[in-house]
Protein backbone atom coordinates (compact mmCIF):
# COMPACT_ATOMS: atom_id res chain seq x y z
CA UNK A 1 0.00 0.00 0.00
CA UNK A 2 2.92 2.14 0.96
CA UNK A 3 4.51 1.98 -2.74
CA UNK A 4 1.11 2.33 -4.42
CA UNK A 5 0.67 5.82 -2.94
CA UNK A 6 4.62 6.89 -2.07
CA UNK A 7 5.91 4.86 -4.84
CA UNK A 8 10.04 4.36 -4.74
CA UNK A 9 12.38 6.07 -6.79
CA UNK A 10 15.89 5.18 -7.62
CA UNK A 11 18.13 7.81 -5.70
CA UNK A 12 20.71 7.40 -8.41
CA UNK A 13 18.11 8.67 -11.47
CA UNK A 14 14.79 9.05 -10.10
CA UNK A 15 13.26 6.10 -12.16
CA UNK A 16 10.77 4.54 -10.30
CA UNK A 17 10.40 0.62 -9.05
CA UNK A 18 13.28 0.86 -6.27
CA UNK A 19 15.77 2.43 -4.16
CA UNK A 20 18.69 1.98 -6.68
CA UNK A 21 18.35 0.38 -10.19
CA UNK A 22 20.06 -1.73 -12.05
CA UNK A 23 21.81 0.69 -14.08
CA UNK A 24 22.58 2.83 -11.36
CA UNK A 25 23.95 0.09 -9.37
CA UNK A 26 26.39 -0.86 -12.16
CA UNK A 27 27.50 2.93 -12.91
CA UNK A 28 28.51 2.58 -9.07
CA UNK A 29 30.15 -0.33 -9.26
CA UNK A 30 32.91 1.24 -11.11
CA UNK A 31 36.54 0.47 -10.15
CA UNK A 32 38.07 2.67 -7.86
CA UNK A 33 40.81 5.08 -9.45
CA UNK A 34 43.74 6.85 -7.76
CA UNK A 35 43.02 10.90 -7.44
CA UNK A 36 45.04 13.58 -6.14
CA UNK A 37 43.50 16.20 -4.40
CA UNK A 38 44.75 20.16 -3.43
CA UNK A 39 45.24 19.58 -0.30
CA UNK A 40 47.81 16.75 0.81
CA UNK A 41 46.42 13.74 2.20
CA UNK A 42 49.51 12.18 3.28
CA UNK A 43 48.25 8.78 2.42
CA UNK A 44 46.59 7.60 -1.07
CA UNK A 45 43.22 8.28 -2.28
CA UNK A 46 40.73 6.32 -4.63
CA UNK A 47 37.34 7.69 -5.98
CA UNK A 48 34.83 5.45 -7.08
CA UNK A 49 33.83 8.33 -9.52
CA UNK A 50 33.14 11.98 -10.16
CA UNK A 51 30.78 13.82 -8.40
CA UNK A 52 28.02 13.73 -11.54
CA UNK A 53 25.48 11.69 -11.92
CA UNK A 54 24.13 9.00 -10.00
CA UNK A 55 27.40 9.23 -7.83
CA UNK A 56 26.38 12.87 -6.86
CA UNK A 57 22.58 12.11 -6.92
CA UNK A 58 23.01 9.12 -4.35
CA UNK A 59 25.57 10.89 -2.08
CA UNK A 60 22.96 14.01 -1.97
CA UNK A 61 19.60 11.40 -1.35
CA UNK A 62 21.68 10.01 1.43
CA UNK A 63 22.57 13.18 3.25
CA UNK A 64 20.27 15.59 1.98
CA UNK A 65 17.02 13.75 1.72
CA UNK A 66 17.47 10.97 4.46
CA UNK A 67 17.77 8.47 2.34
CA UNK A 68 18.62 6.11 5.10
CA UNK A 69 17.86 2.64 2.51
CA UNK A 70 20.74 3.58 -0.07
CA UNK A 71 22.83 3.63 2.55
CA UNK A 72 22.36 -0.15 2.73
CA UNK A 73 22.64 -0.71 -0.90
CA UNK A 74 26.16 1.45 -0.98
CA UNK A 75 28.00 -0.61 2.06
CA UNK A 76 28.23 -3.63 -0.63
CA UNK A 77 29.71 -1.40 -3.11
CA UNK A 78 32.19 -0.17 -0.75
CA UNK A 79 33.34 -3.67 0.21
CA UNK A 80 33.78 -4.48 -3.51
CA UNK A 81 36.21 -1.50 -4.10
CA UNK A 82 37.98 -2.69 -1.36
CA UNK A 83 38.21 -6.58 -2.26
CA UNK A 84 39.14 -4.70 -5.90
CA UNK A 85 42.08 -2.63 -4.17
CA UNK A 86 43.16 -5.64 -2.30
CA UNK A 87 43.35 -7.94 -5.86
CA UNK A 88 45.64 -5.39 -7.14
CA UNK A 89 47.86 -5.40 -4.19
CA UNK A 90 47.55 -1.27 -3.64
CA UNK A 91 45.66 -2.55 0.18
CA UNK A 92 46.48 -5.00 2.78
CA UNK A 93 44.47 -7.48 3.56
CA UNK A 94 42.76 -6.67 6.54
CA UNK A 95 42.25 -2.61 6.87
CA UNK A 96 39.73 -1.38 9.37
CA UNK A 97 37.46 0.86 7.78
CA UNK A 98 36.97 4.46 9.93
CA UNK A 99 34.82 6.73 8.47
CA UNK A 100 35.45 10.81 8.50
CA UNK A 101 34.15 12.28 10.98
CA UNK A 102 31.25 14.90 10.49
CA UNK A 103 29.31 17.63 13.15
CA UNK A 104 26.95 16.08 15.43
CA UNK A 105 24.20 18.43 14.34
CA UNK A 106 24.61 17.46 10.50
CA UNK A 107 24.18 13.92 11.74
CA UNK A 108 21.10 14.43 13.50
CA UNK A 109 19.69 16.22 11.17
CA UNK A 110 20.34 13.56 8.11
CA UNK A 111 19.08 10.29 10.69
CA UNK A 112 22.68 9.43 11.68
CA UNK A 113 25.78 9.52 9.80
CA UNK A 114 25.56 8.81 6.49
CA UNK A 115 29.32 7.56 6.01
CA UNK A 116 29.21 5.61 8.81
CA UNK A 117 25.93 3.83 7.94
CA UNK A 118 27.69 2.58 4.40
CA UNK A 119 30.33 1.71 6.29
CA UNK A 120 28.49 -0.82 9.05
CA UNK A 121 26.83 -1.71 5.78
CA UNK A 122 30.39 -3.33 4.03
CA UNK A 123 30.44 -6.21 7.10
CA UNK A 124 34.35 -5.14 7.20
CA UNK A 125 35.65 -3.90 10.27
CA UNK A 126 34.78 -0.23 11.31
CA UNK A 127 35.96 1.59 14.15
CA UNK A 128 34.40 5.20 14.42
CA UNK A 129 37.54 7.13 15.83
CA UNK A 130 37.50 9.98 15.14
CA UNK A 131 35.27 13.27 16.29
CA UNK A 132 35.28 16.82 16.36
CA UNK A 133 37.03 17.97 19.30
CA UNK A 134 35.76 21.36 19.12
CA UNK A 135 32.77 23.48 17.40
CA UNK A 136 33.78 24.04 13.41
CA UNK A 137 31.85 26.00 11.28
CA UNK A 138 29.93 24.35 8.09
CA UNK A 139 32.45 23.33 4.98
CA UNK A 140 30.15 23.73 2.06
CA UNK A 141 31.65 27.54 0.36
CA UNK A 142 34.92 27.16 1.61
CA UNK A 143 37.89 26.88 -0.62
CA UNK A 144 41.24 24.83 0.34
CA UNK A 145 42.82 27.26 2.48
CA UNK A 146 39.65 27.92 4.65
CA UNK A 147 38.62 24.19 5.04
CA UNK A 148 42.26 23.31 6.34
CA UNK A 149 42.05 26.33 8.80
CA UNK A 150 38.49 24.86 9.51
CA UNK A 151 39.57 21.89 10.31
CA UNK A 152 43.49 22.14 11.61
CA UNK A 153 43.19 21.04 15.17
CA UNK A 154 40.03 20.12 15.32
CA UNK A 155 39.80 16.20 15.09
CA UNK A 156 40.41 13.78 18.01
CA UNK A 157 41.32 9.88 18.90
CA UNK A 158 38.03 8.70 20.83
CA UNK A 159 39.86 4.91 19.49
CA UNK A 160 42.43 3.55 18.34
CA UNK A 161 41.54 1.04 15.23
CA UNK A 162 42.69 -2.40 15.66
CA UNK A 163 45.18 -2.38 12.66
CA UNK A 164 45.44 -0.33 9.28
CA UNK A 165 43.00 1.88 8.76
CA UNK A 166 41.40 2.83 5.63
CA UNK A 167 40.00 6.14 5.71
CA UNK A 168 36.53 6.75 4.20
CA UNK A 169 34.17 9.46 3.10
CA UNK A 170 31.50 9.98 0.76
CA UNK A 171 33.01 13.64 -1.45
CA UNK A 172 36.74 14.14 -1.43
CA UNK A 173 36.61 17.85 -2.41
CA UNK A 174 39.67 19.84 -1.22
CA UNK A 175 41.64 16.65 0.08
CA UNK A 176 41.52 18.98 3.90
CA UNK A 177 39.16 16.15 5.69
CA UNK A 178 40.96 13.19 5.13
CA UNK A 179 44.59 15.34 5.78
CA UNK A 180 43.04 16.11 8.97
CA UNK A 181 41.48 12.85 9.73
CA UNK A 182 44.93 11.24 8.85
CA UNK A 183 47.44 13.43 10.73
CA UNK A 184 44.87 12.79 13.87
CA UNK A 185 45.55 8.81 13.11
CA UNK A 186 49.47 9.23 12.25
CA UNK A 187 49.88 11.61 16.09
CA UNK A 188 48.78 8.57 18.05
CA UNK A 189 50.64 6.21 16.01
CA UNK A 190 48.15 4.04 13.68
CA UNK A 191 49.18 3.06 10.34
CA UNK A 192 46.86 4.49 7.47
CA UNK A 193 47.07 2.93 4.45
CA UNK A 194 44.67 5.20 2.61
CA UNK A 195 41.11 6.69 1.77
CA UNK A 196 38.54 5.79 -0.41
CA UNK A 197 35.52 8.22 -1.21
CA UNK A 198 32.33 7.57 -2.81
CA UNK A 199 33.51 10.40 -5.34
CA UNK A 200 35.32 13.35 -6.05
CA UNK A 201 34.65 17.08 -6.80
Amino acid sequence: MTDLLLPRRCAGCGAPGGDLCRRCRLALRTPPQRIHTRVDPHVPVWSLGAYAGPHRRVVLAMKEHRHLAVRRFLGPVLAAAVTHLQARGELVDAPVLVPAPTRAASARMRGGDPVTDVCAATGLPVSVALRHGRRISDQVGLGAEGRRANLSGALELRRIPAGPVLLVDDVATTGSTLAASSEALFAAGCEVAGALVICHA
